[in-house]
């Protein structure tokens, strides 16, 4: 615990992936409940820039100059020394490299503080031990502001304050006028892709059901992603009657990040892969349909009380591989659109039901 009138200063080297991000505002909101005038920067690659700038804890969020799985030692080195020596009082190094700590080592940061990871004796003077101690990856990230002897007693799931992004209602105002959606009629945001890789991806063709199902139900249907998942929301597109097409839009590639944000806060239910996109719906406070294919639940949940989850019980899940390693991807062609739509639907009963 810092003394009240000193402001520790604290730099974190972010993760790479959207979701990670997210996730990692756990992380923020314990050193701010643990020193509440702390002063918190963030490293991290300029397409997290905006997630970060929709966390109120953190103060800034400077671009890593770096691309990701690039060393580039003496571009590291200049950034350390000329522009981040001598301003903190401790580092987090939440990516598990070893390049990844170069940086807080060259700005002389006195106390580095990350997982054991990729050969980073030396670098991080504050080293955890890299066992299977915390089961979900927010409990490694939020175990990081506890001390090393007292961390597995401190850290506990149902404790860690959740993510929380703030949303801009008149962004999200514009963002409705720009693409004629209407603010009057419910809207349910589909999420079809995955950055990660195919075995992350449920078939579109089932996605297209669902969209039908709910636009006959009354609901807008958008579609979120980026620009590679195009392929993807054009053949649900595609798969809809005049009449679908009129309420269903299509959004891949055509949003910025903040806009995704606000967008995915005007949905009341979110139907999503295990994805960047799915954490940043359970922190905008959605309700949430997971759907997990080759990775789990167990490790990256969505961290909302409002949620369900959809997987298959296959004997060769969770893989987490990018492509399915015995080809079929049974584990996500096996699971219906009923499964989904029920999901769906017991979590719109339990929410009418908890505003009772």
């Amino acid at each position: 615990m810092h003394p009240s009138n000193k402001k520790p200063k604290y730099l974190v080297i972010g993760p790479s992936w959207v979701g990670d991000m997210v996730m990692s505002q756990s992380l923020y909101k314990q050193l701010m409940v643990q020193a509440p005038n702390s002063c918190i920067d963030v490293l991290a690659p300029a397409w997290c820039k905006p997630i970060l700038e929709r966390m109120p804890e953190v103060n800034q969020a400077i671009e890593m100059p770096v691309g990701h799985g690039q060393f580039n030692l003496s571009e590291r080195w200049s950034l350390g020394k000329t522009l981040l020596q001598n301003r903190y009082d401790q580092a987090y190094v939440l990516p598990n490299s070893a390049k990844s700590a170069l940086i807080p080592l060259f700005a002389k940061i006195p106390k580095r503080t990350g997982w054991k990871g990729e050969m980073r004796y030396g670098l991080l003077n504050d080293l955890r031990p890299n066992r299977k101690v915390f089961q979900f990856m927010v409990e490694r990230y939020v175990a990081l502001a506890h001390d090393k002897c007292t961390m597995l007693s401190d850290v506990k799931l149902d404790d860690i304050p959740y993510p929380s992004l703030n949303v801009d209602k008149s962004n999200q105002r514009n963002c409705l006028e720009r693409f004629s959606i209407s603010a009057d009629t419910p809207i349910v945001g589909l999420c079809p892709g995955a950055e990660f890789g195919p075995a992350k991806r449920w078939p579109e063709q089932h996605y297209a059901y669902i969209a039908k199902q709910l636009i006959t139900e009354g609901n807008q249907v958008c579609l979120f992603g980026g620009a590679k998942d195009r392929t993807v929301t054009e053949s649900i597109i595609n798969a809809l009657s005049e009449h679908q097409k009129s309420m269903c839009f299509d959004l891949a590639g055509e949003t910025s990040l903040v806009d995704a944000v606000d967008l995915l806060a005007a949905c009341h239910t979110v139907i999503s892969n295990d994805s960047g996109l799915m954490h940043v719906a359970a922190a905008v406070g959605t309700n949430i349909v997971a759907i997990y294919g080759s990775s789990s639940p167990e490790y990256t949940p969505p961290l909302t009380d409002s949620v369900k989850v959809v997987s298959s019980n296959i004997s060769c899940r969770p893989c987490f591989k990018r492509e399915c390693p015995l080809i079929h991807k049974n584990c996500l062609n096996e699971l219906s659109p009923s499964q989904v739509m029920k999901a769906y639907r017991e979590l719109i009963v339990a929410k009418c039901e908890s505003q009772i």
